[in-house]
């Protein structure tokens, strides 16, 4: 098999590639592995996180198309929709996001950032947004009747062609292994949507990585989450006409730090982000890569990651996704870690 993968044309948006730092005074404190961090947060400002390398894939396949506004879903907090949003206006084209939840009276966060470049916006409740397959069909529908071309992305940009933007990811840390020397012996990250750990299982497979690709869920269960990447896994493969043999059991998922569900914090990974933060100059955010890195952590102190290895961390960004939390913040702002 040939290293050069036939990507589909995109759309350039991140700045890459995105920085591997060293998590020395985390690594020292936790007593386990030496711990390094992929700085995806950093490919842009508005445009920061792992949403932005498939909306690379997106962006150019819904121009190709001919659309003029694009339509995803998420949170009244997604980091996906306001990327999406931002993509859209970066591009010329308008955008349609489909919310979970209720309109807030000040907006702030994401939501904010979405306000801010002109986004229609539908808001749907938790059962509504189960069956959100037919809301994106009436969204599309009246766009349509309007004389628009819309173009749909799904939840988290989880689907084969969005999980390219991971190939293309992994093999940017294949180049930085070859470049500083570094093995590592497993790459872990947040699994919310399962494109992302989807695009890096494959990359892993196409440019003979050895390290083991380990997630977080921060919602459902693991179980759900392997069906899901699987089956994302498969349409890539469909959709690139190749074949890379998979099996389920590929798919290393821990379970076990969801918490009180997705998007709702405890204290102790609020106290986490804090430590990284206040340790390492690295802010986490509250629905993702603070729980992925609770269950490192905890996963340290289990044994299961252990002195002498090297341990890759993915920070898929979600930095305005923590500007809601600043009361609890100004509670606890006298704590120390």
């Amino acid at each position: 098999m040939s290293d050069i993968f036939p990507y589909p044309k995109t759309v350039p948006l991140a700045h890459t590639p995105s920085r591997i730092e060293y998590l020395e005074r985390l690594s020292k404190r936790w007593g386990g592995p030496e711990i390094y961090i992929k700085r995806d947060d950093d490919t842009s400002c508005l445009l920061s996180g792992n949403k932005v390398r498939k909306l690379e894939f997106f962006l150019a396949d819904a121009q190709a198309q001919g659309a003029d506004t694009l339509v995803t879903c998420g949170g009244i907090q997604s980091n996906h929709a306001r990327a999406t949003a931002i993509a859209a206006k970066r591009a010329g084209l308008d955008c349609h996001l489909i919310l979970r939840g209720k309109e807030i009276q000040i907006p702030d966060g994401n939501y904010l950032l979405d306000l801010l470049v002109k986004s229609k916006i539908t808001f749907v409740t938790k059962s509504q947004y189960l069956n959100r397959d037919q809301i994106f069909d009436k969204v599309e529908k009246e766009l349509t009747q309007k004389g628009r071309r819309p173009y749909s992305i799904p939840e988290g940009g989880s689907n084969g062609l969005g999980a390219l933007g991971y190939v293309k990811a992994m093999e940017e840390i294949r180049d930085q292994i070859n470049e500083t020397g570094l093995q590592f012996n497993a790459i872990v990250l947040a699994v919310g949507s399962g494109g992302t750990y989807t695009g890096l299982w494959i990359g892993k497979k196409f440019f003979h990585i050895k390290a083991d690709i380990i997630g977080f869920n921060i919602a459902a269960s693991a179980d759900y989450f392997r069906e899901k990447i699987f089956e994302c896994a498969k349409e890539l493969e469909n959709l690139m006409k190749m074949n890379f043999f998979l099996t389920k059991e590929e798919i290393q998922m821990i379970d076990g730090y969801v918490g009180k569900g997705y998007g709702k914090s405890r204290p102790e990974e609020m106290a986490l982000i804090k430590e990284v933060a206040q340790r390492e100059g690295i802010i986490l955010d509250p629905i993702y890569t603070g729980k992925a890195m609770v269950g490192l952590a905890d996963q340290i102190k289990k044994g299961r990651f252990k002195k002498g290895q090297k341990v890759l961390f993915l920070h898929t960004g979600g930095i305005f996704g923590l500007f809601p939390y600043r009361e609890w913040f100004k509670k606890n702002q006298k704590s120390e870690v």
